[in-house]
């Protein structure tokens, strides 16, 4: 009988840990704390054209704890409501600068990419020095000690990329 009963236990184990590996269990747990901001320079437009990519369900906890107020992006009523959020949070945990002078980012929207968000920002930068660029980056800071920023800046078609441990804040590239 303890035979049969430990078939049916491996049988069951085997079954969560398949279920687990599917999409299903990524939606509401991932293993990994990460995102992913990628800077190119527009030479013709002087201007830097962001994008970053936060998970979803982790971008709606951090927004809850630090504003207060739910976040759902997959809510269309709460959309003006998300606008404001996602444009706080953004423009006070991505920073980017040159010649030591800040560029102020301007929100332009977001979306949701299956587990994703994407948030688009510009910054005017009519006296870009690609020389001297720095990066500080510390989205999900406020929510995960394991979090890590990988951040890629394109300048004239020549990528660089780093990555941002926490509790490292600031990155800085040279064209």
């Amino acid at each position: 009988m303890a035979k049969g009963i430990n078939k049916w236990r491996s049988i069951f184990f085997a079954f969560a840990v398949l279920l687990c590996g599917t999409a299903f269990c990524m939606r509401s747990w991932h293993p990994f704390h990460v995102s992913a901001s990628e800077i190119e320079y527009n030479a013709k437009a002087k201007q830097l054209e962001i994008s970053s990519k936060i998970f979803t369900d982790d971008f709606e906890k951090v927004l809850e704890r630090i504003y207060k107020t739910k976040a759902d992006f997959n809510n269309k009523a709460l959309k003006p409501t998300m606008d404001g959020l996602v444009t706080q949070y953004i423009t006070t945990h991505l920073s980017v600068r040159t010649r030591g002078r800040l560029l102020p980012l301007k929100f332009f929207g977001w979306e949701v990419d299956h587990e994703a968000v994407y948030i688009y920002t510009t910054a005017a930068a009519p006296d870009f020095d690609p020389k001297n660029i720095a990066i500080e980056n510390t989205i999900l800071y406020d929510l995960f000690e394991d979090q890590l920023n990988i951040v890629h800046f394109i300048v004239n078609g020549n990528r660089k990329s780093s990555k941002l441990n926490y509790p490292e804040r600031k990155v800085g590239f040279s064209f």
